[in-house]
């Protein structure tokens, strides 16, 4: 029996992975780390103090390593556009 895919791996993303988020275009970034895909398809967060949140993927920015070796952030739209290579056996 194979188990049903992940819905956030189809956005690029894994439950734990980090990432930070604004409430509102303009506001201040929060760091969460993600949890679940809502019904409505934004994204269950946890953030730092503990609250769950459920934010627009719009809204959403992930960590990934920079051509230097620094943490540089994506958003999470263009994480999820981008297609997938898959892994040679």
């Amino acid at each position: 029996m194979t188990s049903p895919p992940d819905p956030l791996a189809a956005l690029g993303v894994t439950v734990g992975a980090e990432v930070r988020f604004r409430r509102r275009e303009g506001g201040r970034w929060h760091l969460a780390s993600v949890e679940r895909l809502e019904r409505d398809g934004s994204v269950g967060l946890r953030d730092r103090k503990g609250a769950a949140r459920a934010i627009p993927v719009d809204l959403i920015e992930v960590a990934s390593t920079g051509p230097r070796g620094g943490r540089v952030w994506e958003p999470l739209t263009d994480v999820a556009a981008r297609t997938q290579q898959l892994r040679l056996l």
